[in-house]
């Protein structure tokens, strides 16, 4: 799908640029598969805010989306192709033989009478899903697994795609769209092609006023408050922040500064993103 543009009769329309939706052939969704979504604008179980910033935005219900692709062996035809207001890319309506209807993530191509499948003996036809292990080298995929039986938990945002560089004992050693090449355990699914939707990085919000629709607050820049209020506050003009890095308000460093605690994937991970 191509990106929209407006006639510039408003300052922010002169450069908005959205995505266009006429590719899109259901606009109100499957109502068996939705579910209430409870807004936590920024708060952990405690009340505490975790994440700043947040609050507002449109109503929203959450689609279920079918991550583990379970019922294997049976044809799935694709009715309609759908917008997630909770995600990135589109989604897939596909209705079983037997008449039960599921959501899956759309990727690039899929059209409305396709058919799709699971299964470890499925074809490799975009859509379909199976185990690393089936899949060719070198194939696209996404919606890949971490552990079996999970469901598919990396490459699920618009346009991306990781590829299968090789096979050695049980591990299948993917290239992740951020560069990183990680070992994942061949047995995991993974859906073939990329994800749908891929001009959506190019998209120009406009204005102020779509992300408040999104649920973002405003932010306000360290650099334009009082010492009091944050490490890199005062000063005349725009002076620098008077540290070798920039600083959390609560003075820790933001750049360099290790997050990621010791995790049992550390050793599947061959190259991370950057290389040193």
């Amino acid at each position: 799908m191509a990106l929209k543009t407006y006639r510039p009769t408003s300052p922010a329309l002169r450069q908005k640029t959205v995505t266009d939706y006429s590719g899109l052939t259901k606009k109100d969704p499957e109502k068996a598969l939705l579910k209430p979504k409870k807004k936590n604008v920024g708060r952990n179980n405690y009340g505490r805010i975790t994440s700043r910033h947040r609050g507002g935005g449109n109503r929203q219900k959450l689609r279920v989306i079918d991550w583990n692709r379970n019922i294997e062996g049976v044809p799935a035809k694709v009715t309609a192709l759908e917008y997630d207001p909770n995600r990135t890319a589109f989604i897939a309506l596909i209705q079983y033989v037997d008449g039960e209807k599921a959501y899956i993530l759309a990727p690039q191509g899929l059209k409305v009478g396709d058919t799709v499948e699971s299964g470890p003996d499925v074809d490799i036809v975009v859509g379909n899903c199976l185990p690393m292990e089936n899949i060719p080298i070198g194939t696209e995929i996404h919606n890949i697994e971490m552990r079996p039986g999970r469901g598919g938990q990396m490459v699920r945002s618009a346009g991306s795609s990781a590829q299968l560089l090789a096979r050695e004992g049980k591990y299948a050693t993917l290239r992740m769209p951020s560069g990183e090449v990680r070992m994942v355990l061949a047995i995991c699914k993974a859906t073939i092609g990329s994800v749908s939707n891929p001009e959506n990085e190019l998209m120009n919000k406009g204005k102020a006023g779509y992300m408040r629709h999104l649920g973002r607050r405003p932010h306000v820049r360290g650099s334009v408050m009082n010492p009091v209020d944050h490490p890199h506050g005062g000063g005349e003009g725009k002076a620098p922040i008077g540290m070798p890095s920039p600083m959390t308000p609560w003075g820790k460093p933001t750049r360099g500064y290790k997050t990621r605690k010791a995790k049992e994937s550390d050793k599947l991970i061959v190259r991370r993103r950057r290389k040193k």
